[in-house]
């Protein structure tokens, strides 16, 4: 079989490279209470679309920052017991999608919740002011900016952190059977989300983004999604005088960073062929997560759609 990456065995030891700020987990604990310090307040706005048996909802809360973050959610009408929940993230500059992606969820028995992330494709806005480059690019959004905090990603991943809290505080929602999916960005959020979220009960994250950038780098493939850094060192770094500590700062946004913080249960889907987050990127993080996981692995596939794997992931929240 032709590889794009290391063998599979070497695969399955990786561990990532080593860009970690000391302050890392101080860094994120700070951060997570800023975030629970706005609550769990959120606004169900009915919407147009209603189908028979469920009920659909525009859903709006605050980020931080005063951010307005919206999303859509839905649940069955009618339920014995409190329901199990999913959060659903989407992929790099698109949006919390339509109502018919969440009803196989709600067909389950879940209520659903899908979120916009900030200045995507979607409503939810990104108003934090920022030093430096902001033409294109959210990887690298507040990498200029001395204050570590204004990093783009941070503030994603705690809306990401921030939706389950608040679908636990809706009382016809169990706290305790709550899970999170995604694709390449969704995945890389989702790996954000459980992280970040220590109750959270089970993540199915689908070739995820966002993890391992200096092995994005040194494999040259810092094109398509991961463009913006090769865009960041020639405006702003052209000799790379600075490349040690652009990559040990954006440790902050890593998940193969993250990935010891994660209680939940873990099942990864990753393509050995996949070119736009390289599967060793991947294992960096599935191989640093020390909580329950199986890894799905599709030898011939890219970074695009896996046969069978929304219904292995489905099979797998059924468990909660």
């Amino acid at each position: 079989m032709p590889i794009v990456d290391m063998p599979l065995e070497e695969l399955k030891t990786y561990l990532g490279r080593n860009e970690c700020p000391q302050d890392l987990d101080a860094y994120w604990d700070r951060a997570i209470r800023e975030m629970e310090a706005l609550g769990t307040e959120c606004e169900l706005v009915r919407a147009d679309f209603q189908l028979p048996g469920i009920e659909c909802f525009e859903i709006y809360f605050t980020g931080v920052g005063g951010a307005r973050i919206h999303g859509r959610f839905v649940r069955p009408k009618s339920h014995s017991g409190k329901l199990p929940a999913m959060c659903l993230f989407h992929g790099y500059s698109g949006s919390c999608g339509n109502f018919s992606a969440l009803l196989p969820w709600a067909s389950a028995g879940f209520a659903a919740a899908s979120m916009s992330c900030r200045g995507q494709g979607g409503l939810s806005e990104d108003i934090v002011p920022v030093r430096g480059n902001t033409l294109n690019g959210h990887i690298i959004r507040g990498l200029d900016d001395p204050d570590p905090d204004r990093l783009y990603f941070r503030n994603v991943f705690l809306d990401a952190a921030q939706l389950p809290r608040i679908l636990a505080a809706m009382p016809e929602i169990d706290e305790t059977r709550i899970g999170a999916t995604g694709g390449s960005q969704g995945g890389g959020l989702t790996l954000a989300c459980a992280a970040l979220t220590p109750t959270l009960n089970r993540a199915a994250p689908f070739m995820p983004f966002l993890c391992d950038y200096r092995r994005v780098w040194e494999m040259d493939l810092s094109v398509a999604a991961y463009a913006e850094l090769r865009e960041f060192f020639r405006h702003s770094d052209p000799r790379h005088e600075r490349e040690t500590a652009v990559f040990t700062k954006l440790g902050y946004i890593d998940n193969h960073n993250l990935a010891h913080r994660i209680r939940a249960e873990v099942k990864m889907f990753t393509g050995l062929m996949d070119t736009i987050c390289p599967p060793s990127t991947q294992f960096a993080a599935f191989n640093r997560i020390t909580s329950p996981k199986s890894m799905v692995i599709y030898p011939d596939f890219g970074h695009e759609y896996y046969p069978d794997a929304d219904d292995i992931c489905m099979q797998f929240m059924l468990k909660m």
